[in-house]
């Protein structure tokens, strides 16, 4: 047969293979030909309704189904046949048939096996690409709700050729939808956020596939996240089982997307989300900055916290520039989150945070000439974020940052004023790291490297740096909430005061480096009369007392307590409010110094020493005077029974079972005494650097425990070694000292004012007798030589009888070399040159 006839025009055998099917499906418009098309086209085909009201035709689709999975190879023509329906109906506007033909697309992609899932995935995306692409929110929603349900289809075999790009861009874009009707929009945006998740979803998780974490693609998905977020309130609550708005799901879907980072992709999402905070200007004010970057710390894997830290650490570097506001909000979020990341930083990690938040103070302070109130809010910032960090690690690394911050603080000799700001700074920093302290030991709280330059600091020239190191000693020092209590000065009892005995290591920790405790608060407390700084002294000594008090130390702070009654009576440079003062503190620490340790006469001593004051000198009382009230002009200090007395005190010791021969004859505190060294061996060597009589008061200890029993002879003899013990025996006591003074002065005066007949008289008789002396000796010698002169001659006498020595060599009898000369040492001076 050369010819086919149907409703259509002939055609040649030739063309018959290549054109016929083509012309069946496709021109025949009375069905004639349907018989003639492929399988798959009239299974498709019958998916469809006459009425596409009528939706998709179920049994139809089934049939589709079962002709799928029985013939898998023909899934990409299905798929490509159903791409072109789809796309004739868009062009069409028939969209009820596209919903169809993508409600089949799902059911086939749903009923695939993993192993034959690409022969169809490259239809189904060009089919959801071309939903995507229409200006119908309709189609829009639909498509993405297909992708959805597609990327949570696990694939077993890589697709290396398969690109996103534009789907991230077309659901970037959704993000931002701003249809006027409201439910729509918020349905489009929706439909965007979960398109983006489930791209999120589809290739993090395969290494293989395009990388989503490059920067192109993470700019286009941040910021989207993060406009939808800002939009309405973000936190969800925990009675939603899966979000409902965009802000939620955007949260949800940023969650994920952080805690599907590594680390090498943490940066990828921080610079997005810090370039969008920036350029919409959301730091100030800061709600949102702080809930999106806490979002970001609690998703993130715990190992990598500590980057988004450094991260915000650097842009605060980039941010130097801009305004204190600025600068105070990037501080207080980073001060909200750091705390987070804490406890995954140790070692270095922890330092180099530590270390980049001083250098962020002391910035701060270098290049702000004039402290304005902005500038001082982003300093107080950049300490709470210091101290945060702190307060998340153990002790010991507490004690290791304070230790690192102190080295940091600039020598107090520095007295400009941009040093003297810095240390107000630092030293704020490590307070606010004391205050998240909680000390056990003192020797581990005050570690010597610690304790040097902060009792350096606690002499400095600044009120308020020597008010902010006070602070730091009573946060280190108040182990059972005392402090608020001691903070008012009285003499009456304080009622709720806890009292624990102090630990032999406190007991030993007193005896190393209490005095200098002491010796530096004494000095602080004399450089003027400022009630801060009364107040603060007032207050560490008291905590010193109710934590170290106990009967072996109670000696050391009896001395500083006169020593205080004796720099208010003697130090003439002080004004008389400022005496009035100090004699109102002495009385009030000698009370609770009674009470702390239990000696009941000493309380009974200091209440009758208060019951005086009261009728004659109430100024010697608490409270204290300020400047500007009156005060009585001079200071009657020559009534004993109105001051402190050293041997009553040393009485009502010896009356409670004590020892008190240091109270009876050491030397109390005073002034303008040479800085301790760093370490002390004993207690000995720590107070011989303060006061100059401590040798003899240590020299009467030792001397009273051989003559002492009890338990205080016991205690005393175990707080000295062998090195201690041959230094204190080796050097002069100061009665030794005095006697030796006094008699070279003697002499000295001697021969100032004796004639010169009367110091002849008294030194003559030792010059006869070392002349006698000398002339027993010189005669001795005389006579030894006589005595070998002989045997000489006579050995010579010997040598010529036999011949054997000739000549001028030979020596006569009698005659040796100097006869007939007296030797030059027999010569007597004349007494004109005794003298």
């Amino acid at each position: 047969m050369s010819m086919i006839k149907c409703c259509f025009e002939p055609l040649e055998m030739p063309e018959f293979l290549d054109s016929f099917v083509k012309k069946c499906t496709e021109g025949c418009c009375c069905g004639c030909c349907a018989a003639l098309r492929p399988r798959y086209k009239r299974l498709v085909d019958n998916i469809f309704p006459a009425n596409p009201e009528d939706g998709l035709v179920k049994s139809n689709m089934e049939k589709l189904t079962f002709y799928s999975l029985r013939s898998p190879e023909k899934l990409d023509r299905i798929g490509e046949y159903l791409y072109q329906r789809a796309s004739k109906d868009i062009y069409r506007k028939r969209y009820k048939f596209v919903e169809i033909a993508m409600e089949a697309m799902d059911l086939l992609l749903m009923a695939c096996h993993a192993q034959i899932l690409n022969l169809f995935v490259e239809s189904f995306l060009r089919m959801v690409q071309k939903l995507l692409e229409d200006t119908n929110p309709t189609l829009q929603i639909m498509a993405t709700n297909s992708f959805v349900r597609f990327a949570n289809i696990e694939e077993d075999t890589p697709s290396y050729h398969r690109r996103y790009d534009f789907f991230i861009s077309k659901f970037s874009s959704m993000c931002y939808g701003n249809n006027d009707d409201m439910e729509l929009r918020d349905s489009i945006r929706m439909a965007g956020i979960k398109g983006l998740q489930g791209v999120i979803r589809k290739t993090v998780s395969d290494d293989l596939v395009a990388n989503i974490w490059e920067k192109q693609h993470m700019e286009k998905i941040v910021p989207s996240l993060l406009f939808n977020m800002q939009s309405g309130p973000s936190k969800s609550t925990d009675t939603e089982a899966t979000p409902s708005t965009p802000p939620l799901l955007a949260e949800a879907v940023l969650r994920e997307l952080v805690s599907r980072a590594s680390f090498g992709h943490i940066k990828s999402v921080l610079k997005p989300l810090l370039t969008h905070l920036d350029q919409h200007k959301l730091w100030v004010p800061n709600k949102f900055a702080i809930d999106t970057f806490r979002i970001v710390m609690i998703s993130i894997q715990p190992q990598y916290s500590y980057t988004v830290v450094e991260t915000l650490m650097s842009h605060l570097d980039q941010n130097l520039t801009s305004s204190p506001k600025t600068r105070t909000s990037l501080a207080v979020v980073l001060s909200k989150i750091i705390a987070i990341a804490a406890g995954e930083s140790v070692g270095p990690s922890a330092l180099d945070i530590i270390n980049n938040l001083l250098m962020h103070l002391k910035t701060s302070v270098s290049t702000k000439n004039e402290s304005t109130p902005e500038e001082t809010q982003y300093q107080e910032a950049l300490i709470n974020a210091l101290g945060e960090f702190a307060n998340h690690h153990p002790d010991y690394q507490k004690i290791e940052i304070m230790l690192f911050i102190m080295n940091t603080v600039p020598d107090p000799s520095n007295k400009s004023k941009g040093d003297q700001l810095l240390q107000n700074i630092l030293l704020k920093s490590l307070l606010k790291v004391g205050t998240q302290y909680r000390t056990v030991s003192f020797e581990k709280a005050f570690p010597v490297s610690f304790l040097q330059p902060l009792l350096k600091m606690a002499r400095a020239a600044s009120i308020p740096i020597r008010i902010i190191v006070m602070q730091i000693f009573q946060q280190l020092l108040d182990r059972h909430q005392n402090q608020h209590l001691l903070n008012v000065i009285s003499v009456s009892h304080y009622p709720t005061l806890t009292i624990e005995s102090p630990s032999r290591s406190d007991i030993l920790f007193t005896h190393k480096y209490g005095s200098n405790i002491l010796q530096a608060i004494i000095e602080s407390m004399s450089q003027e009369n400022h009630l801060e700084v009364l107040k603060s002294s007032y207050n560490t000594i008291a905590l010193v007392i109710v934590e170290m008090a106990c009967g072996e130390t109670v000696q050391e702070f009896l001395l500083f307590i006169l020593g205080l009654q004796q720099v208010a009576v003697t130090e003439v440079e002080l004004s008389p409010k400022h005496r009035c003062n100090l004699h109102s503190i002495a009385i009030s620490l000698l009370i609770l110094l009674g009470r702390c340790t239990g000696i009941g006469s000493l309380v009974e001593y200091v209440e009758k020493l208060i019951q005086a004051r009261k009728e004659e000198a109430s100024y010697l009382l608490p409270p204290l005077m300020d400047n500007d009230k009156s005060a009585p002009s001079t200071l009657n200090t020559n009534l004993p029974h109105l001051l402190i007395d050293k041997l009553a005190v040393a009485e009502c010791l010896q009356q409670a079972g004590l020892e008190s021969n240091r109270v009876q004859t050491g030397t109390p505190y005073a002034l303008n005494q040479t800085d301790i060294s760093a370490h002390r061996h004993s207690w000995v060597d720590t107070h011989s650097a303060v006061r100059n009589s401590v040798v003899d008061s240590s020299y009467n200890e030792i001397e009273s425990v051989s003559s002492s029993p009890g338990v205080q002879k016991r205690a005393l003899a175990s707080e000295y070694n062998f090195e201690s013990m041959k230094r204190v025996l080796a050097e002069p006591t100061e009665a030794s000292k005095r006697e030796a003074r006094e008699k070279q002065m003697a002499i000295g005066r001697t021969f100032r004012e004796t004639a010169f007949e009367d110091l002849v008289r008294r030194t003559e008789p030792k010059h006869d007798i070392i002349q006698n002396k000398l002339n027993e000796i010189f005669n001795a010698l005389s006579a030894e030589r006589q005595i070998s002169a002989t045997c000489s001659v006579q050995a010579g006498s010997l040598l010529a009888a036999n011949g054997g020595l000739s000549g001028p060599n030979m020596i006569e009898p009698g005659k040796h070399v100097g006869t007939g000369q007296r030797p030059i040492y027999e010569n007597n001076f004349p007494e004109l040159f005794f003298y």
